[in-house]
C-alpha cells in the first residue's frame, strides 16, 4: 500500500485492488458508461470485482435524477446494481442541510426531480423558491427558469444559508458538453458575494454519504476527473484510481497538480482486478515493465516494451517529477500511447 510519502507520485499493490479494499466509490459517466452506454469491458470488471468480494459503490455529481432511475440505467447496462449502491450529490445535499436544520425543515429548492425526492428521503420539505424557507439548495435543472433564479440570487444575497449539489462546470449530452450547474453557481456566487456549502465532488460530503450509506472502512474512489474525483478522493483522506476511460487524457495527466494525482492508475476499470506497480526511479529516468520514460530539454520520450498500463504510469511519474522539480509540465507533442 502507498505511503504518506508517495501520495504525490504513484502509489503501489501488491495485490488486486479487489484485495487490498472493501468498498469502491464509482463515479459514473466516463467511467462505467458514456453517453449512456457502457463502457467496453466495464460491466465485466466489475462482475468480477463484485465477485471477489469488493462492494461497489455508483457515486455521481449529478443531482437531476433519484439514486432509483440510475440504479434502472446501470441494470440496463449488465451492471451489478440495485438503488441502495447509488448514491448521489442531491442525497449529500440533504444530509449536509438535515445535519444543519433537523427533520422538518423548510427548504427552498432550485432544482430537478432528483433534489426533491433526496430532500424527502431526509425528512425536509421542500419548498417554491419565493416560500418562506431555512436554506435554499441549488442543483443542475435543465427546466429551471430565469424569473426562479433571479428571486434565489436575491435571497442568498440578502443571507438566507446556501448549499449547492455541485460545482460542475459541465454536463456531458449526447451534442456534447454543456453548461453543468457550475456555471449557475459561478453566477450567483458572482451576484451575491457568498460562498455555498457544497455537497458533490471535489467537496467531501458526497464521499462520506457514500460509506455511511454503504459500508466500507478501507475505501477507494475511482474516477476519470482530476479535478473532481481525484481531488475529492484526496479532500476526504481517500486512495483513488484514475481510468482513463473518460475526460482525462495525456496532456491532462501529465500537467496534474499534486493535489490531483491519483493513487493508482489504469486504463479502464481492469484496474480493479489487478495489482498495481509504480515505476521506480533509475537515474534520469522511470522505469517499469520494460518501460523507459525521462525527460529531456523539458519533452518527454518512452523507449522499451510492455503493457499498456505500465506505459501510463511511467509516463506519468516522469511528466510529475519534472513538473515538481521546474514548475512546468512537460512536451508530450508526437508522443502517442503502445495500442491495446
Amino acid at each position: 500500500m502507498p505511503t504518506p510519502e508517495e501520495v504525490c507520485m504513484l502509489g503501489a499493490s501488491e495485490s488486486p485492488l479487489h484485495d487490498a479494499y472493501d468498498l469502491a466509490m464509482l463515479d459514473l459517466d466516463g467511467v462505467v458508461y458514456i453517453d449512456g452506454e457502457a463502457v467496453p469491458g466495464a460491466p465485466d470488471h466489475l462482475a468480477s470485482a463484485a465477485k471477489a468480494g469488493l462492494r461497489l459503490a455508483y457515486i455521481t455529481n449529478n443531482a437531476s435524477r433519484p439514486a432509483a432511475v440510475v440504479a434502472a440505467h446501470l441494470a440496463d447496462l449488465g451492471v451489478p446494481a440495485g438503488e441502495q449502491d447509488v448514491v448521489t450529490s442531491s442525497q449529500a445535499a440533504a444530509r449536509v442541510l438535515r445535519d444543519r436544520f433537523g427533520a422538518g425543515a423548510r427548504i427552498a429548492l432550485l432544482g430537478a426531480a432528483g433534489l426533491e425526492t433526496a430532500l424527502r428521503e431526509q425528512d425536509l420539505e421542500p419548498v417554491r423558491v419565493e416560500a418562506d424557507a431555512e436554506a435554499i439548495v441549488t442543483g443542475y435543472d435543465p427546466d429551471a427558469v430565469w424569473r426562479d433564479v433571479m428571486r434565489a440570487a436575491v435571497r442568498i444575497r440578502d443571507g438566507l444559508p446556501w448549499v449547492a449539489s455541485n460545482t460542475d462546470m459541465t454536463f456531458p449530452t449526447a451534442y456534447g458538453a454543456a453548461p453543468g450547474h457550475g456555471v449557475l453557481v459561478a453566477m450567483l456566487r458572482r451576484f451575491s458575494g457568498v460562498e455555498p456549502d457544497v455537497a458533490g465532488k471535489p467537496a467531501r460530503p458526497l464521499l462520506d454519504e457514500t460509506v455511511r450509506r454503504v459500508g466500507g472502512t478501507h475505501p477507494l474512489m475511482v474516477g476519470d476527473r482530476l479535478d473532481t474525483d481525484i481531488a475529492g478522493a484526496r479532500n476526504a483522506g481517500v486512495d483513488s484510481l484514475l481510468v482513463l476511460t473518460g475526460v482525462t487524457g495525456l496532456p491532462e495527466l501529465v500537467a496534474a497538480r499534486p493535489e490531483e494525482r491519483p493513487t493508482y492508475l489504469s486504463p479502464d476499470l481492469g484496474g480493479l482486478n489487478e495489482p498495481q506497480p509504480a515505476p521506480e526511479q533509475d537515474g534520469d529516468a522511470w522505469r517499469l515493465g520494460g518501460w523507459a520514460a525521462r525527460v529531456a530539454e523539458g519533452r518527454l520520450a518512452v523507449s522499451g516494451d510492455g503493457s499498456v498500463p505500465d506505459w501510463w504510469r511511467v509516463v506519468a511519474v516522469a511528466a510529475w517529477d519534472h513538473r515538481d522539480r521546474t514548475g512546468e509540465p512537460p512536451r508530450v507533442d508526437g508522443l502517442r500511447a503502445p495500442a491495446p
